[in-house]
């Protein structure tokens, strides 16, 4: 990933088989406000499911960042996000239990894996 802080980003194909632990790793270190547990954020982010590679979901596609609450999102983020610096760029590799919980659960992403890529554009 080469693409500046701010354009959506492209997500390379990973190799492998999905991790099972949260996999966090700063693409660009921000240096401004520090998120913390339970902080509002305002973010940019692209998912893409890591088996098939597919998007399902981007806020730059809707062309507007997105605010809200860490403690209202999937584990991932709430345990992904914190120690990340505005103006930094950040990639989650979410398993299952930390996303959408297990297959059958009821939610479309349920048993997958997922990979966001996260632009933290403030902690207002």
């Amino acid at each position: 990933m080469t693409e500046p802080i701010g354009t959506k980003p492209e997500i390379d194909f990973p190799e492998g088989p999905a991790p099972t632990e949260l996999e966090i790793v700063d693409i660009v270190e921000g240096s401004g406000a520090e998120a913390t547990p339970g902080a509002t954020v305002e973010v940019h982010y692209l998912g893409v499911e890591y088996e098939t590679g597919d998007e399902f979901d981007s806020s730059w596609n809707r062309g507007e960042t997105i605010s809200f609450p860490l403690n209202g999102l999937i584990a991932g983020w709430q345990e992904g996000i914190p120690g990340m610096k505005a103006g930094g760029r950040r990639k989650l590799t979410i398993p299952p239990q930390l996303a959408y919980g297990p297959a059958g659960s009821g939610h479309f992403l349920a048993g997958k894996t997922l990979i966001f890529v996260i632009d933290l554009v403030a902690v207002p």
